[in-house]
């Protein structure tokens, strides 16, 4: 196997799952503002601190060993065929919010759909890039 291709492979996989996270954790959130108005609902939330935690331990076994190794978490679980799951959790400082102040609350969560869209376009940009030289590698 050529190295070059398996190490663009293995972060092309991690940034394709950060990307599958990103878009997941925006639907929940999303969810969390429309249901604004309805008594009783919990917000919810993705682990993003386990999920980064992993990806980092990701990062570091395919610095030190040159392979991917993705390991589960409580709330995140690895499949095959690149495959994960990502539980939800109730989001306890959102929850306190939703019960007491709905224009902080709200604000809350906009600013998580924001941070959001940021970890997106840089998940993005590192894919156009990687793309990019995967392409002029080929060309050369």
């Amino acid at each position: 196997m050529d190295l070059p291709t398996a190490i663009s492979d293995n972060v092309t996989e991690l940034l394709a799952k950060i990307l599958d996270f990103i878009e997941r954790r925006r639907m929940l959130i999303t969810q969390n503002i429309v249901n604004v108005g309805k008594k009783g609902f919990v917000p919810m939330d993705l682990d993003a601190e386990q999920f980064a935690e992993l990806m980092a331990k990701a990062v570091s076994e395919h610095l030190c060993s040159g392979r991917l190794l993705l390991c589960d978490g409580e709330n995140i679980q690895f499949g095959e065929n690149g495959s994960f799951q990502s539980q939800p959790i109730v989001d306890m400082e959102a929850k306190k919010l939703f019960e007491n102040d709905v224009k902080n609350y709200v604000e809350l969560q906009v600013g998580k759909l924001s941070e959001n869209l940021l970890n997106k376009k840089v998940a993005i940009e590192l894919l156009k890039r990687r793309k990019a030289r995967s392409s002029a590698a080929i060309n050369q």
